[in-house]
This record gives structure tokens, C-alpha cells and sequence, in this order.
């Protein structure tokens, strides 16, 4: 049997609240939701080198998405309403947690690791050609880093690594 892991098996959430936590599956409505790593290398050629030594400085990682306009999902219209309002900085700005459901935790049910993001939401579309559902298009570029730490699914809570 194959260890692969399948798309299914790392789910998404989005938290549609300034105030208390609310985080919304992103998973209806949603086509492709990757994560590009971009990691950024600082390299040098030392004089007694024929090629470069490349070393990693950061990250500045992106989530490209790409999802169909379904009024009914809170996640889809949490990133519409960023786009058709054209929101900026801090407005602009969500909180995204990405999910491996293939690492359940130890001893917690229905508790999984997990990686929090502070996202700012880059609409770059919001397209339809006549007779098509309407998509809204962008990325997710991640602020700062990374909080690590689990993810209760039917709770819906994160709670940070010590």
C-alpha cells in the first residue's frame, strides 16, 4: 500500500472574523489551493570555486488559489469581498491555517499538525465568461512566519506549539 499523499488529505481554513475565531473549511468552491515555499537563496562564488555555494536566507511563501464564486461558502466570499472592495493592509490581511490530516496527533481526537499563516489576500481576478460560474483568482502571500501547532477539526481551533 502507497504512502502517497492525496490532495484530500490537507485541508485549508479560513478565518472569516476580526473578532473571535471563526475558521471556515475551504473546500467547496475551491479548484486549487497550493502552497509555493519560494524559498530565496543568497549565493557566492568564493575565489577558489568554479561555481557558486548557494545557502537559504528565507522564505516568502504564496498559496495561488483558484475557486468558483459560490455565494454560500464563507471562505470563497471572505477573499470576494477583499477583491470587489479592493481592501488594503491590515484589511486585506487573514489568518489561514493548512492542515495534515495524515499527522493525527498522538493522543487528541480529531486534532491534527498544523501550520497558522497570517496571509495578505491578493485578488487578481474575478472572471466569467457567459454561461460559466464566476472565479475569483489570486494568492495568499504569507506575513511573517509560520506558527506551529494543532488543529482541532471539529472544534475548529488552533492551538500554537510551546
Amino acid at each position: 500500500m502507497s504512502d502517497t499523499v492525496m490532495r484530500h488529505q490537507i485541508a485549508d481554513y479560513l478565518n472569516t472574523s476580526s473578532n473571535t475565531p471563526s475558521y471556515a473549511l475551504m473546500g467547496v468552491g475551491f479548484n486549487t489551493l497550493d502552497e509555493n515555499p519560494n524559498a530565496q537563496t543568497d549565493t557566492k562564488t568564493y575565489i577558489h570555486q568554479k561555481a557558486q555555494s548557494s545557502q537559504i536566507k528565507n522564505y516568502q511563501t504564496q498559496f495561488p488559489f483558484d475557486t468558483d464564486l459560490i455565494a454560500s461558502e464563507e471562505a470563497v466570499m471572505a477573499l470576494y469581498d477583499i477583491g470587489r472592495n479592493q481592501k488594503t493592509g491590515a484589511e486585506a490581511e487573514l489568518e489561514y491555517v493548512r492542515v495534515e490530516l495524515f499527522q493525527p496527533h498522538e493522543t487528541l481526537e480529531n486534532t491534527f499538525q498544523g501550520r497558522k499563516f497570517k496571509v495578505a489576500v491578493a485578488v487578481t481576478g474575478i472572471t466569467g465568461a457567459g454561461g460559466e460560474a464566476i472565479k475569483v483568482t489570486g494568492t495568499l502571500h504569507g506575513v511573517g512566519d509560520p506558527v506551529y501547532g494543532t488543529f482541532n477539526t471539529t472544534t475548529k481551533t488552533f492551538t500554537a506549539t510551546e
